[in-house]
């Protein structure tokens, strides 16, 4: 893809190199809505967050008020924007969904914000990335259902005040710390999604396989949940790609034997890692011997933007444990070592 076509995507080339992404493709987008749960209920995983967002649904109705704006945070592909959707169902009303780059001027704020009906949502994703101006027509729109807006300028400036029907807006990031304390000081309701269990996983899949009609193998479905990065979005990917390869190279039935084949042949190891996980880890010990080294100096030596290792690659090795971060940088673990098939440094004593 040439280079100004990524970044016109605001996508890294290692984005869109990865198979095993959580960034959402157009592949996704499209197959996704037929695989998302379109109720509570048929949520699978996360389950104290279903239960408590359970509670402040059947408040909200019983009170027969729009739910309190909501924030969600974690990793990308774990299920926010399928949550999003779900309470929006749930609640009997209407899902607006933007993004924060998506909102660049203030004028594009109002002109989404006056055109939603009593009890609607609005939903931003990425509200992390929102500009400091539109951030700040948001604050009195969440606070008091109204918007100030300025007109011409100098001597002729005029304030216009437009009345808004009560909303919820649902916020969801995967950058909780970059959120300003006043913009996350106005949403009432917070949930964190966590990585995803195997089992969580299996029963994801088999659901999906059911929808998408392949058939599969217990002991199968079982090896694509495990190599799956803990992300149902991941998950579904995989198992569209050894769907592919299947029918290609085998009966179309999805057994160990051609999960682990068809993931080999993409380059995915048995924790899950592909090539570019393996990139970071390689340069972090051929480069930086091990470590602790900074993330501006890994994504310097791989020619990478900072932000797709932080957001990308970063988050399943922190939770595998093959990475850790130090007060002086990010340091190879033990088990990246062992894994990796690295020799050991004489400076780490494990």
């Amino acid at each position: 893809m040439p280079k100004k076509e990524i970044e016109k995507n605001n996508i890294s080339p290692a984005g869109r190199e990865k198979l095993i992404t959580t960034q959402e493709t157009d592949e996704d987008l499209i197959l996704n809505i037929s695989l998302r749960p379109s109720k509570l209920s048929d949520f699978i995983g996360q389950k104290e967050l279903v239960e408590n967002l359970k509670v402040s649904l059947e408040a909200a109705k019983k009170r027969k008020e729009p739910i309190e704006h909501t924030l969600l945070s974690g990793p990308p592909g774990l299920g926010k924007t399928s949550l999003a959707h779900i309470i929006a169902r749930e609640m009997g009303t209407k899902i607006t969904a933007t993004s924060g780059p998506a909102i660049q001027r203030a004028g594009d704020l109002v002109g989404v914000l006056t055109n939603l009906e009593e009890g609607d949502i609005l939903f931003i994703d990425e509200i992390h990335r929102l500009s400091k101006t539109v951030e700040e027509y948001i604050y009195p729109a969440m606070e008091n259902f109204e918007i100030d807006v300025i007109m011409d300028k100098g001597a002729y400036a005029r304030t216009y005040k437009f009345n808004l029907k009560r909303f919820t807006l649902i916020g969801a990031t995967t950058r909780a710390g970059l959120l300003t304390a006043p913009l996350r000081s106005r949403f009432g309701i917070f949930h964190h999604l966590d990585f995803y269990e195997t089992d969580d996983l299996v029963k994801i899949l088999t659901r999906s396989a059911k929808i998408l009609n392949i058939p599969v193998e217990k002991s199968g479905i079982e090896e694509i949940a495990r190599r799956s990065r803990g992300s149902p979005r991941v998950t579904n990917r995989l198992l569209r790609r050894v769907r592919d390869w299947t029918q290609v190279k085998k009966d179309g039935r999805i057994t160990l034997e051609a999960v682990e084949e068809a993931l080999k042949s993409h380059g995915i190891d048995k924790m899950g890692l592909d090539n570019v996980d393996r990139k970071v880890l390689n340069v972090i010990y051929e480069s930086f011997k091990g470590g602790p080294v900074g993330i501006e100096s890994i994504a310097a030596t791989l020619n990478e933007e900072p932000d797709t290792i932080v957001d990308i690659v970063e988050p399943f090795l922190l939770k595998i444990g093959f990475l850790k971060r130090t007060p002086r940088g990010r340091e190879l673990t033990k088990s990246a070592y062992e894994h990796m098939g690295f020799a050991p440094e004489e400076k780490h004593l494990f």
